[in-house]
């Protein structure tokens, strides 16, 4: 072999310690790198243990969890079909009730005469106090008209039968608990046209029998219209009936995660092959 002149020696060993050192540092480098990658890898592993965690503290203090499970992943009937969501949509109706209303209230005033130009207000200068307004106007009609619905569609697919009674009692009282909300509601703009339509109504409520006159007078405040009337449908309109309906919507729903939905009624119900096997 060949030795190379002293320069030229000294210059090659110089390139390979600096090669020598290049790799080093490309190793460490990459050593760094992977080091934050596992950090960052830790931090959203943790991140998402956050929400995983609370649910875990809650159902072990609660004891939610199967009861969450028996109604998420509850069996549905063969033949389910749109039909069956119009009691969901009547909730959430209610829900777009509620959450309206808590922002029409917040600018409403409860007064003879300050009841229409609270009304005024918002709908001229309040940010989307127009489109609120509207949203909660129309939407009492759309609850009324989807209760309904549900309600048929019940009757009609005799959900109403054993072991369902107490269901559609509590869902009769819900669709009346609906109109008397539509009813105290629509005197609260204190308007010519809801003030007449609601004095024709409560006259109405009066005509009925034994209970009639009593009810007229405890909706009116007294034995006529005056300025205590709008205070008592405010408070019935916006505290006693949500509540009782938030009520009612929660046992109506446990009812139905109890004892299942009931397959149309033109769905014949099939045999057990024991059964069949038996009757041969």
């Amino acid at each position: 072999m060949k030795l190379l002149p002293g320069p030229l020696r000294r210059r090659n060993g110089a390139t390979k310690e600096g090669a020598k050192v290049d790799g080093r540092q490309r190793q460490d480098e990459l050593v760094r790198e992977r080091e934050k990658e596992a950090e960052k890898k830790r931090r959203k592993d943790a991140l998402l243990e956050i929400p995983i965690q609370t649910i875990g503290w809650l159902d072990e203090r609660t004891g939610g969890g199967p009861f969450l499970r028996g109604f998420l992943y509850r069996k549905v009937p063969r033949g389910t079909n749109w039909f069956y969501t119009l009691g969901s949509a009547t909730m959430f109706a209610f829900v777009s009730q509620a959450v309206t209303g808590v922002f029409l209230a917040m600018y409403y005033r409860p007064s003879a005469t300050e009841a229409y130009p609270s009304v005024q207000h918002i709908t001229n200068d309040v940010f989307l106090g127009e489109f609120v307004r509207g949203m909660h106007k129309w939407g009492a009609t759309v609850m009324v008209v989807l209760i309904f619905a549900h309600m048929g569609r019940v009757f009609f697919f005799g959900a109403y039968k054993y072991p369902r009674e107490l269901n559609w009692i509590i869902g009769v009282v819900l669709v009346v608990l609906t109109l008397m909300m539509a009813l105290t509601g629509y005197l609260l703009p204190f308007d010519q046209r809801s003030f007449w339509a609601t004095v024709v109504a409560v006259n109405l409520n009066s005509s009925g029998p034994i209970i009639g006159p009593y009810l007229a007078d405890f909706l009116r405040g007294g034995a006529e219209f005056g300025a205590t009337t709008i205070s008592r449908f405010y408070a019935i309109h916006m505290l006693l009936i949500p509540g009782l309906i938030a009520a009612l919507i929660g046992a109506h729903l446990y009812l139905v995660a109890k004892l299942g939905t009931t397959a149309p009624p033109w769905l014949k119900a099939e045999k057990r092959r024991e059964l069949a096997q038996e009757e041969i």
